[in-house]
């Protein structure tokens, strides 16, 4: 074993800097140890009781401080060792001193990024998903992103594809008992009890992998992009929208060359709200300074094409739209007529097959019936749901996984070989406890010997 793994491992579990309270979490067979030493041994707490102590430095024999100390023993702890958290005053100095002393203890040493963690997955106290949960509910920002995140703390993933792994391994286990065990007499015909549970598998998967991205969407920001013209009001309606000056605002053409990103909270949903350089292709391949907002605007052209929502905002006082801004109409786009103070007359019902929204960055006239119209097209794209009603993929690493799970099964139903079918769902199975970190040779194992009682 990695001495490391031996190791008692400590450090700050709250945010760094002044605090009312600060928790610093103690993980290892030395936990209980360090409080023992810390407090000279005096009365210490019972197991999930927390009780007010105080705590002296070993060496300067100087108060650390009055602290709140809950202990916890294995295996019933967050990470499935002995853990004692020290609830200290928030003070820099107190917290200094703390991590001091413990780093001072033989044995003891602070703990990487991550390993506490690590350590409740390495002691089966959370699988991959659930560990993964852990971080997304610390960065959660929205109360749409925590959600998700408790949801998957809670094992909606890890259940969803621990049945699935568990009937595969069923499946798998009847091609096996042919293959292994030629002389118990299991017929043939049991590779065709296979068959059902991986349609039925491949379905379920097809269907959860056709979500709309709507999970990870979550997990990372809606991105949105905002698309027009030199001077149309892109960068205006950023700083509206953000209520401060994020972007640089002129008269002259020109001026954002760059993108510039904005995170908002719209309907507990995080968006990534995206300024973009102004279209004008007649600049792209442009030398010079005009080099410059070339790049721009290729870099505009790329986030449109990204984007998740387009806002494509055309000035309401030219006399004619722009053609390259109408070019990029799709179905999750809203087009935005800038400057409606300054308009007279009729306001146009349609534009490239689309109702415009009418809005004033100035006067603030028509954003909020904007806003609405973005929630509404946010939450439509949010609620693009599969047909079943399973919890959404939130990363990139399940997706891959699933997706070689499919072709796996795929390749599965079109042979006839039971050592070949039996391959390519052992490579399905593979891909599926790559997600959780549970691949277990041992339950297929169980499988057999339970349902055909081989060797009895």
């Amino acid at each position: 074993m990695d001495m490391s793994i031996q190791d008692t491992i400590f450090a700050l579990s709250s945010a760094a800097g002044k605090a009312g309270v600060s928790v610093v979490r103690v993980s290892g067979s030395k936990a209980w140890n360090t409080l023992e030493v810390l407090s000279a041994g005096k009365n210490l707490p019972e197991p999930n009781m927390a009780k007010l102590m105080k705590l002296i430095d070993p060496k300067t024999l100087d108060i650390i401080d009055h602290t709140l100390v809950i202990g916890f023993k294995a295996p019933a702890s967050f990470t499935g060792e002995d853990i004692v958290e020290y609830h200290c005053h928030g003070a820099i100095a107190v917290i200094d001193e703390m991590l001091a002393a413990l780093g001072a203890m033989e044995g003891c040493r602070m703990a990487e990024p991550g390993e506490f963690t690590r350590r409740a997955f390495e002691n089966n106290k959370m699988d991959l998903t659930e560990a993964e949960a852990v971080a997304d509910l610390i960065d959660a920002e929205t109360a749409q992103q925590k959600n998700q995140a408790l949801a998957q703390m809670g094992g909606a993933l890890a259940n969803l594809y621990n049945d699935w792994a568990h009937d595969l391994t069923k499946a798998l286990a009847y091609v096996e008992a042919i293959i292994d065990f030629p002389d118990e007499d299991v017929p043939d015909s049991e590779t065709a009890k296979a068959l059902p549970a991986i349609e039925k598998i491949t379905a379920e998967i097809a269907d959860h992998l056709n979500d709309n991205r709507r999970g990870e969407m979550l997990r990372s920001g809606i991105q949105v992009a905002v698309i027009g013209a030199p001077n149309a009001g892109k960068s205006s309606l950023v700083n509206a929208l953000a209520q401060r000056d994020v972007a640089i605002v002129s008269d002259m053409a020109g001026t954002t060359r760059d993108i510039i990103e904005v995170h908002l909270n719209l309907g507990g949903y995080p968006v990534i709200l995206a300024d973009t350089a102004g279209l004008r292709p007649d600049q792209l391949g442009a030398g010079g300074h005009d080099d410059i907002e070339s790049e721009g605007i290729k870099r505009a052209l790329k986030r449109a094409e990204d984007a998740d929502i387009r806002l494509l905002v055309l000035d309401g006082t030219k006399k004619e739209h722009d053609a390259h801004t109408l070019n990029l109409v799709n179905d999750q786009s809203l087009i935005l007529i800038n400057k409606s103070d300054h308009l007279d007359g009729t306001k146009e019902v349609q534009i490239a097959g689309q109702k415009p929204l009418y809005i004033s960055t100035v006067s603030g006239d028509g954003l909020n019936e904007f806003l609405k119209a973005l929630g509404e097209k946010i939450s439509d794209l949010m609620g693009k749901r599969s047909s079943s009603d399973t919890p959404s993929l939130t990363r990139r690493r399940h997706r891959t996984a699933l997706e070689e799970a499919f072709e796996y099964l795929a390749l599965a139903k079109q042979q006839s070989a039971p050592d070949l079918m039996a391959e390519e769902l052992r490579s399905a199975l593979r891909a599926i406890g790559r997600i959780t970190g549970r691949v277990d040779v041992e339950d297929l194992l169980d499988v057999i010997f339970r349902d055909f009682c081989i060797g009895k």
